[in-house]
């Protein structure tokens, strides 16, 4: 996959990046030969070989490497627009307190139900230009700055480690901002077991994320210690699933399919069972 993720970076942008800093786990799909070939090619590409254990200890590998005032990150599954960086570089130039910038993550295949699912329920997509709390790893930017600041990825964290990283950066007193125009293609999960699971495992991660901090928000109460926690805790199992599911399914298509609300209702479920899970058996 990584071939075509350079591909993207290096044949396809508008502008160029000034360097590529490539971190390598390895592992059964390990392609150090390929990345061999591309680095021989393209000097400014640099290829740091580690054992695979999380993204946020490939991030805290590669990350001393880079030198640019900004930092773009992104995956091997990802394939970035064409204007890509150009647009990232424009928005930091605009928005001087936007300390994380990312955007839009858009299926590549986009054709089946199952993609068109993964895509609506895996990553937000906002209409304009507005702060949230955080951006997916895979479409995401950094004045160095703010890295500086923030220090490393917590290495804990085998997921949610973007979420409790931004989040820290909103703790300092920049943005987090969402712009659509900055787009990237992304390879979904294939199959619906893949699909299920990662959100089963997005839930666990992002009660470990909350549980370290209690004031971000969440749909499911960290403790049930009054009337309006246990009433949350009720609502976070059967309301929030479904009313979610509701309204990104209208975000499909403008008549609603009760099918699509159904499977939505499916994949929230399973990160709520994500989070109770973790919550009480870790």
């Amino acid at each position: 996959m990584i071939e075509k993720t350079l591909d993207s970076l290096i044949h396809k942008q508008n502008r160029k990046p000034n360097e590529i800093v490539v971190v390598n786990g390895g592992g059964r799909n390990n392609c150090q030969s390929v990345l061999k070939k591309w680095e021989k090619k393209y000097p400014f590409i640099k290829i740091i070989e580690t054992k695979n254990i999380n993204l946020s200890t490939s991030r805290n590998i590669g990350l001393p490497y880079c030198n640019g005032d900004l930092i773009l990150q992104t995956d091997d599954d990802a394939r970035p627009f064409p204007d890509w960086i150009e647009k990232i570089i424009k928005n930091h130039l605009v928005f001087k307190k936007a300390g994380v910038i990312g955007g839009e993550i858009i299926d590549n295949d986009g054709t089946t139900f199952l993609s068109k699912i993964a895509d609506i329920v895996t990553f937000p997509k906002y209409d304009k230009i507005c702060s949230v709390r955080s951006v997916p790893g895979v479409n995401s930017s950094y004045k160095k700055e703010v890295i500086n600041q923030i220090g490393q990825y917590d290495q804990s964290l085998f997921r949610g480690e973007d979420v409790d990283y931004n989040w820290r950066v909103k703790e300092k007193g920049w943005h987090v901002l969402y712009v659509p125009e900055i787009k990237v293609r992304h390879i979904h999960r294939s199959t619906w077991k893949n699909l299920i699971l990662q959100h089963y495992m997005y839930g666990k991660a992002n009660y470990l994320v909350r549980k370290r901090w209690p004031e971000m928000y969440s749909p499911y109460p960290l403790h049930i210690n009054n009337i309006y926690m246990f009433m949350k805790y009720f609502a976070s199992w059967l309301w929030f699933p479904f009313t979610d599911a509701y309204y990104k399914a209208r975000k499909m298509n403008h008549q609603i399919n009760g099918f699509e609300v159904m499977v939505i209702s499916i994949v929230n479920i399973s990160n709520r069972i994500g989070i109770f899970m973790q919550k009480n058996f870790g």
